[in-house]
């Protein structure tokens, strides 16, 4: 017998008294009023039975193991059962209730203060009751104050004696009785007193190939398992569904995006990216090379193009970007590239100017352009006078229309909201898309987050490029690390020093940018020392990196403003001050800023004696690999996952039941399920697929499906 027949058999034959509803309002249980309805909506998105039943517990605390009472010993948290032999209120200083226990070996007192008379009317000799908490010896005789408690009369605990669900509450929460008591209590009258309206997209024999629980049993354990492995295997399963729907939604999507939409594009010339290419000052690396020929034959096809483009920090995505983009001029279209700062923005724009045909025509827009500027250039755009158009946030002004806009490209995307994506792809009816990500994503979170894109990945780095060496001291060490950076000075070469704090502050005794800036310009007098940082005006941080980029400055201290996209070759030193407050990701792409020109460099990571385990774990990490891929998946691993969609791009997890860091399997099988659905969806009526399963009766598939509309 599996299973799910033994839970039918022990809990079908609970006397159920009402059927209700999965859409049914929260306020038919016994004891929702409007007052509580309306914290319950408000404190914890609770408004139907549905909600209710997927309000999913935060922990478990196994209470299960019982103990007798003479085993127990004082500090310790214990649970134990016995009949109620006495009840009495004492008036010796605070005003108490003393309920006594006895299990045959010893006696404990249960010790509560506060409504006392609802606990002495509540408490009745001759009961028997079973009650977790931490035992206190007083004067040689046991006691626990406030245990939890359940009476053992109806046979089913919720509070001890079992493994205990934790809920998520709050303050107004808690007030209105809806602690984890109160949750479980809620639920209990939910699920062992009403026959609920569950139905199950997954067949008996689909959940067994799966290894996965059936829904309505994976409801009931998610709340009420008997052990830590039951409320495991229902997680999972609620994650499954999550992740099906999800993936559902997206490739659906992506369908309805592409139907009707034909673009007829030829591939026989490709002059201007051929020309591209053999004009290059480099060889492009055998990855770049499959990279460009896969966006191609994507960019050749009916639909339009969906890619997510991969590669580490100098690995050459934005030379892919540029060769593909010739791909979509010389077939008459546009192309959009909009990046995350001005300063990339530029950087871009000069590597275009510098690489590509001068016949081609590309424009620049950024927000610190005059009014006059701008208006010549929204004309061109309109007009069709503009090949390529670079720019940040700027490019999706209403004031911007595009003649032709037939392709997109993304730079740095993790660094943009999902508005301001689709902000830009509105501009076009129905454009092709590239986003390019220099922060290697693992693929439980890439199939999550970018499931609707396909992914080309650039794995290897150009030949010619040293690997980077990192190295880790405390800061006791750094009268030794300006000795170092004398003598890379004296051989001619630049340094950036990047700290997490602009300027001093009374909350923390961490180093600023600017107290090390002026403490570099005393002990370096004859060279040039510059400060930079988010502060300082956009015209004078534009200077500051051309006269950086030109070798008239030496030493750059910066926040971390210079993350993203910033390439002089001749810096080849990156020196990170309290690199304990940095996470992997962000000191990857700290160190992706040096490694760009023919001498060897380094990555310096400076940090106090005594730090976390976590952050010396980051800083070893960083010290035994470049791979960025591979510091993806320990970043992954250290900080849990976070919120994979919607408009936030930092936060808890939307998905309430998945957990990436372990669920793999789960995200790979969920979404061949989901795929192998649209592909049979296809073949039914427009109406009913539109109306099926993620759109249709089901509720929570509606509340998945809504994280990326």
């Amino acid at each position: 017998m599996d299973d799910m027949s033994r839970f039918l058999i022990r809990y079908g034959t609970l006397q159920k008294k009402n059927s209700i509803a999965l859409d049914s309002p929260v306020s038919c249980l016994k004891g929702i009023g409007e007052k509580k309805t309306s914290i319950l909506k408000i404190e914890a998105g609770i408004t139907t039975i549905e909600d209710l039943l997927y309000y999913s517990p935060r922990r478990y605390i196994d209470r299960s193991a019982l103990r007798k009472i003479i085993e127990c010993n004082d500090g310790e948290d214990v649970t134990v059962s016995g009949t109620i032999t006495g009840c009495s209120i004492s008036v010796q200083g605070k005003k108490r209730i003393i309920v006594t226990l006895s299990d045959g070996t010893d006696i404990l007192s249960m010790i509560f203060f506060g409504n006392i008379f609802y606990f002495k009317e509540k408490f009745t000799e001759g009961l028997p009751l079973i009650i977790s908490g931490k035992i206190n010896i007083h004067k040689n005789k046991k006691q626990i104050f406030h245990p939890e408690y359940d009476f053992c009369d109806d046979g089913f605990n919720v509070n001890t004696g079992r493994i205990v669900p934790l809920y998520r509450s709050t303050e107004k929460l808690s007030r209105a009785g809806f602690d984890s008591r109160g949750f479980r209590k809620l639920l209990k009258e939910l699920l062992y007193s009403h026959k609920i309206g569950i139905t199950d997209f997954l067949s008996h024999e689909e959940c067994r190939n799966f290894s996965l629980p059936e829904l309505e049993y994976s409801l009931y354990k998610i709340h009420f398992p008997e052990n830590l492995n039951e409320a495991d295997l229902s997680r999972k399963r609620l994650a499954f569904n999550e992740v099906y729907y999800f993936s559902l939604y997206l490739f659906t999507r992506r369908h309805y995006s592409e139907k009707n939409i034909h673009y007829n594009f030829h591939t026989a010339e490709m002059k201007l990216q051929n020309n591209f290419i053999k004009n290059l000052p480099f060889r492009l690396t055998a990855d770049q090379e499959k990279s460009i020929e896969i966006i191609d034959k994507y960019l050749a096809s009916e639909t339009p193009m969906n890619v997510l483009l991969q590669g580490d920090v100098g690995s050459g995505k934005t030379v892919v970007a540029l060769s593909t983009s010739l791909f979509i001029i010389e077939n008459r279209g546009q192309v959009a590239i909009m990046v995350p700062t001005e300063v990339l923005a530029r950087q871009h724009y000069a590597t275009a100017k510098k690489y590509i045909d001068s016949s081609i025509k590309i424009e620049l827009i950024t927000g610190s352009q005059g009014t006059t500027e701008k208006e010549e250039i929204y004309k061109k755009i309109s007009s069709g006078d503009a090949d390529i158009i670079i720019g940040t946030h700027a490019l999706f002004q209403e004031k911007i229309e595009f003649k032709n806009l037939q392709y997109i490209i993304i730079d740095e995307q993790h660094k943009f909201g999902v508005k301001q994506r689709a902000a830009l792809r509105d501009k076009a009816a129905c454009p092709n898309l590239l986003v390019m990500s220099a922060t290697p994503i693992p693929r439980s979170l890439c199939l999550t987050q970018y499931g609707d894109l396909d992914t080309v990945k650039i794995g290897a780095k150009p030949a010619d490029r040293l690997p980077i060496k990192t190295l880790s001291f405390t800061t006791e060490r750094i009268n030794g690390i300006y000795n170092s950076m004398l003598k890379y000075l004296n051989e001619g070469r630049q340094i950036y020093f990047v700290l997490p704090l602009i300027e001093d502050s009374e909350k923390t005794d961490l180093k600023s940018a600017e107290s090390r800036y002026y403490e570099l310009k005393s002990s370096f007098p004859d060279h040039r020392v510059e400060l930079i940082h988010s502060r300082i005006e956009t015209e004078n941080k534009e200077s500051i990196m051309k006269d950086f980029l030109s070798g008239s400055i030496d030493i750059l201290v910066s926040t971390t403003v210079i993350e993203v996209g910033v390439d002089v070759p001749n810096a080849n030193v990156m020196i990170i001050e309290h690199a304990e407050r940095f996470g992997l990701a962000q000191l990857h792409q700290l160190r992706g800023r040096v490694g760009r020109g023919e001498h060897q460099s380094f990555c310096i990571l400076l940090h106090p004696e005594k730090i976390s385990d976590t952050a010396a774990k980051r800083i070893k990490i960083m010290t035994e690999t470049d791979d960025g891929f591979k510091i993806a998946e320990m970043d992954l691993k250290l900080r849990g996952s976070g919120q994979l969609t919607g408009i936030k791009q930092h936060g808890l997890n939307e998905f309430e039941f998945l957990d990436i860091t372990r669920d793999l399997k789960i995200i790979e099988t969920a979404r061949e399920y989901a795929y192998a659905r649209t592909m049979e969806l296809k073949t039914h009526e427009e109406s009913q697929y539109k109306e099926h399963e993620f759109m249709g009766k089901n509720t929570r598939s509606r509340r998945i499906a809504s994280l990326l509309s």
